[in-house]
């Protein structure tokens, strides 16, 4: 079945943006290339059960297998060897990659206490927008008494747009709460 957010996008968000942006052609339209979830370990780095609960949890809020990062060099002021595991990340493409923006902005955001929107400013100019959750509990995956460290975790939405206004004028059509600055 295809996500409801992908109809969405073809059916509306596409005809708005061409008619109210001036592309001539569909594909000149942004959409979403991915979506990358990455929640660092730090100092519990050597805790195996930290390291198991944080998969577990990036797992079931993805619905993906995630994949442990590993440190690129050596770091002694933060007590980090070269080949070290720092996070833990998973990249969402395809349906999932819907699946999940439409969770996101329906179900959890709305969860997160005194929520007023997403910043404008959280984008990088060339199409990504990054939102910083401070925990995973909002998902409504993760159980709260099963969790074994509230964690907070960095969203990363990847488009083709062009510009950073071009990425949230976009964004806004797709449903995120974006506020104006």
């Amino acid at each position: 079945m295809e996500p409801r957010l992908k109809i969405h996008y073809r059916e509306k968000v596409v005809p708005e943006l061409m008619k109210t942006s001036g592309y001539k052609n569909p594909h000149q339209v942004p959409r979403l290339v991915k979506v990358v979830l990455n929640t660092g370990i730090g100092k519990d780095n050597k805790d195996a059960k930290v390291i198991e609960a944080t998969q577990r949890e990036m797992a079931l809020i993805s619905g993906q297998k995630p994949v442990i990062t590993r440190s690129r060099k050596s770091i002694a002021g933060f007590n980090l060897r070269k080949g070290d595991i720092c996070g833990v990340t998973v990249t969402l493409r395809g349906n999932r990659m819907y699946e999940f923006v439409d969770r996101m902005v329906t179900v959890a955001l709305p969860r997160v206490r005194d929520f007023n929107g997403l910043p404008a400013s959280s984008t990088d100019g060339k199409g990504g927008y990054t939102i910083g959750v401070r925990e995973q509990v909002i998902f409504p995956e993760v159980d709260y008494n099963s969790i074994y460290k509230v964690k907070g975790m960095n969203v990363t939405i990847s488009t083709t747009a062009k510009t950073g206004k071009e990425t949230i004028t976009f964004l806004k059509r797709m449903g995120l709460p974006i506020r104006e600055e």
